[in-house]
Parts: structure tokens; C-alpha cells; sequence
């Protein structure tokens, strides 16, 4: 299964669940929408050649998803909840180390610094609840 199709079966099963009260006032930006994605029945695809850094971040999401796909899957609700965590969390990080990497914006790169050491400290602290709480 694709990304796109992950994504898909995750996003239906949000829906199916119901959105809490944040989640329904989230609007993902249109601003971050790109004209360079296309859909078809095989996934995302994007046209041409990749930058440095977009290759960087898919690279980097095909790892998160797999991880955050497994974790998700795990018989027990809270261990699921808190395996798909570490993965997004993970992600995030990878996300951040491209920006500080390729990013120009000092307050993106900033914020990429930020959600680096805040995502670390969660990862430990979610990795100990794991260790004490998962059977």
C-alpha cells in the first residue's frame, strides 16, 4: 500500500471516528497546497525531478509512515496510540533536520530546533511509558 492510500485509509478512519473539537477547526492551509502534486491511481506523483530537499523529506516520510503504520496496528489502544506517536514524532524530527539543513528562514529554522529537542523529550518519555506499561 502506497502513502497516498495510507494516508486515505487513516484519514477515513478519523472521519469515521468523529473529530474532536480541535480537529474540526483545523483547516489544513491552502497556501501548502502544491499545483506539483498529481494524483493518480497509483499515488502522489510529482512531475520532473526533485529537489535535494523534497527528496530528503519523502525519503524521510516513507520511513515515518511504515514505522507509524506498524505502531498503529498494535492489538492494545494505548500502545498503539503511543507507537504511531513515536513514529510522527520521529518524522517531525526528520522533517526539522531538512529544514535546518536546507532552510534559508531563521524563524523556520528556529522552530525546526524547537520541534527537535520538544519531540526528542516526548520520544524518551513515551519510549519510558513503553518500557514500564507495555507488555
Amino acid at each position: 500500500m502506497n502513502i497516498l492510500n495510507r494516508i486515505t485509509t487513516i484519514a477515513v478512519t478519523i472521519a469515521a471516528l468523529g473529530p474532536t473539537a480541535a480537529y474540526a477547526q483545523t483547516v489544513y492551509p491552502e497556501k501548502c497546497r502544491s499545483a506539483d502534486m498529481q494524483m493518480s491511481s497509483g499515488g502522489m506523483q510529482m512531475p520532473g525531478e526533485m529537489a535535494d530537499y523534497q527528496k530528503a523529506a519523502v525519503d524521510g516520510m516513507k520511513e515515518m509512515d511504515a514505522n507509524m503504520m506498524q505502531g498503529m496496528m498494535k492489538k492494545d489502544a494505548d500502545l498503539s496510540f503511543i507507537c504511531g506517536m513515536i513514529a510522527h514524532h520521529m518524522g517531525a524530527i526528520s522533517m526539522s533536520q531538512v529544514e535546518l539543513k536546507y532552510g534559508n528562514n531563521k524563524w523556520a529554522k528556529e522552530k525546526a530546533s524547537k520541534i527537535i529537542d520538544d519531540q526528542t523529550k516526548e520520544i524518551k518519555e513515551m519510549t519510558g511509558w513503553l518500557d514500564k506499561e507495555a507488555k
